[in-house]
């Protein structure tokens, strides 16, 4: 996979956005840690990791992250995890604490409707890429649980019947940490399908 001449933003504020930047290394692409409006200048692409929706929130206007992320994704490819599917969603249930997500996918999300930090589970699932499947390990840790898909999301991976990656568009959201593990393989999908625009119609 030719990636080299890519640079992947990571959303740098909270949470565990060493372990993407990890990954995007091992596959050869360049990455840049996502802190102000300014580092957005050049990316090809850009990560919302897993970590505290509600904080990430809170330092996202801080910031003055909320403009230029939502102007980023009208046109360029966005892969959010577990917090990061959170935000990108188009409602969220429950939301006592005020997060404001960015509608970029049109599904309904629960937080933390896979249970509690000591509930957290490792699982391997099958994804549907297009018609090749493919198994991967997927880490639930506070995971949020999606609650309606629109008629324009693809559903790509489910878990006891719930989806669980799901994509529309250029965007791409995981209810789970998929960087925990050594598998690259949601990130291969990821920059094949979107950052190559190599995707089948």
């Amino acid at each position: 996979m030719n990636v080299q001449d890519k640079t992947v933003g990571v959303l740098a504020l909270q949470g565990d956005y060493g372990l993407h930047e990890a990954q995007i290394q091992r596959l050869g692409a360049q990455f840049r840690e996502v802190r102000l409006p300014r580092d957005f200048e050049g990316l090809d692409a850009l990560v919302m990791p897993g970590g505290e929706s509600t904080t990430m929130n809170i330092l996202m206007d801080r910031f003055g992250l909320r403009e230029p992320i939502s102007e980023f994704g009208r046109t360029k490819p966005i892969y959010g995890t577990c917090a990061g599917m959170i935000l990108l969603a188009r409602n969220i249930e429950r939301n006592q604490s005020g997060v404001k997500p960015f509608g970029m996918i049109d599904i309904d999300v629960a937080r933390n409707d896979y249970g509690r930090q000591i509930y957290s589970f490792d699982e391997e699932l099958i994804a549907d890429f297009h018609g090749e499947k493919k198994a991967f390990r997927a880490s639930f840790i506070r995971a949020p649980r999606v609650t309606r898909v629109g008629n324009d999301v693809r559903v790509l991976a489910t878990f006891r019947e719930s989806p669980v990656l799901v994509e529309q568009d250029h965007i791409l959201a995981a209810s789970f940490h998929s960087e925990l593990e050594e598998d690259t393989t949601l990130l291969e999908y990821f920059f094949r399908h979107f950052l190559l625009d190599t995707a089948t119609p």
